[in-house]
């Protein structure tokens, strides 16, 4: 097996202090918002013998299993990462295979660079994924029963957001989500500034459930994005519960420290809260109009002791163990790739000791055991 050395990810909404506290290092004053794990091209984690990306190109079927590699290709199709948010990532939505995969090859047809910033399809793939809160996390997920979120929009008091209100409940669930966000995305952008203004001043006002909105938009002031966010359900998790977002599900992190992992992809379409390129027609197109609950996501345990996440996708399974002093070493060999993360105590796997924030990645079919007191995340496929 091995070590991963992996690379921190300092963009501007990441928390200065949430890695260092887990790793046990000194702050650097930077935001420190993501640890990669993985072989996305991006930031291949590094080991002994080269980057993880080396090590799967030099032998696929040693590395990631005969069936891994007969079901997802020659790569390894996850991305696990620590995610530390300390302000509002962007409203998003990511696209279902299908959807990437015609998107990809449009704009690959038009000619669009991969790295231009009003590209939507960075490859063919989709982007299903999981967040599991080591702390206290708050987030958006899903949409909220049209009513609820009219009620929301009205305790405002904000003249120019009744129109929003009163097309929630006047047209069927699809349809008055559907024309409410395209309204808030397509207002004149001076008007819609000062619509925000007065509703964040209204949420600062009101707190309790308005509480979020007002923190999201002494962020990003005057963004469309705070109304879209109020359409939303905001979810806090405790630590140890996860939430699975599936394509066309709009949601945005808010805070908190998390285990993040997905299918290796970069495919985002953005709704608000951010300064990049928001394609509102193509949103449109991806998106899931649906009022759902968020679905908050308990581990399930299994005799042997493992935790597991249970979602409808192949590419990730995402599972924990969490060791007692005094537990036997657990086998946790498997015919399939897997990258171990440990996120507290003190775990031996093979000869590697983990502590909090390192990790290592297994080769299919190769003998692993963890030994100790801590916790341990496992990432792995299914097939």
């Amino acid at each position: 097996m091995d070590r991963l050395d992996n690379t921190v990810r300092p963009y501007a909404w990441g928390s200065t202090t949430a890695i260092p506290e887990l790793l046990g290092t000194e702050p650097t004053g930077r935001p420190q918002a993501e640890m990669w794990m993985g072989a996305h091209p991006g930031a291949p984690s590094r080991t002994g013998r080269g980057t993880l990306t080396e090590i799967i190109d030099a032998d696929p079927e040693r590395e990631l299993g005969p069936a891994s590699v007969a079901r997802f290709g020659p790569r390894l199709p996850f991305l696990l990462k620590l995610l530390a948010a300390g302000a509002p990532l962007s409203l998003q939505v990511h696209p279902d295979l299908d959807q990437a995969r015609r998107g990809y090859e449009d704009e690959e047809r038009r000619g669009i660079p991969v790295d231009a910033p009003h590209r939507n399809y960075k490859d063919a793939n989709h982007k299903p994924e999981l967040i599991c809160a080591l702390t206290e996390f708050d987030g958006l997920c899903g949409f909220r029963a049209p009513a609820e979120a009219a009620g929301l929009l009205d305790a405002l008091g904000v003249p120019s957001v009744k129109p929003y209100a009163d097309l929630l409940r006047a047209r069927p669930e699809d349809a008055a989500l559907r024309e409410v966000l395209t309204a808030v995305l397509t207002a004149d952008a001076e008007e819609m500034s000062r619509t925000v203004t007065e509703a964040a001043a209204a949420c600062e006002r009101l707190g309790g459930a308005h509480a979020p909105y007002a923190a999201i938009a002494r962020h990003y002031p005057g963004d469309p994005g705070v109304l879209a966010a109020m359409l939303l359900n905001h979810v806090r998790l405790q630590p140890g519960e996860a939430l699975y977002l599936g394509a066309g599900i709009p949601h945005a992190y808010l805070g908190g420290l998390g285990v993040e992992i997905m299918a290796n992809s970069d495919n985002v379409l953005r709704c608000g809260l951010t300064p990049k390129h928001v394609d509102v027609p193509e949103l449109l197109r991806i998106v899931r109009f649906e009022a759902a609950g968020p679905g908050v996501l308990r581990p399930e345990a299994s005799p042997d002791g493992e935790e597991v996440y249970d979602t409808p996708t192949d590419e990730f399974r995402l599972s924990r163990y969490v060791l007692p002093a005094g537990t036997a070493p657990r086998d946790l060999t498997l015919p399939t790739p897997q990258i171990l993360l440990c996120t507290a105590g003190t775990v031996r796997v093979g000869m590697e000791e983990l502590t909090p924030g390192t990790s290592v990645f297994v080769p299919a079919g190769e003998k692993a055991e963890a030994a100790g007191t801590g916790t341990v995340f496992r990432a792995t496929v299914r097939v």
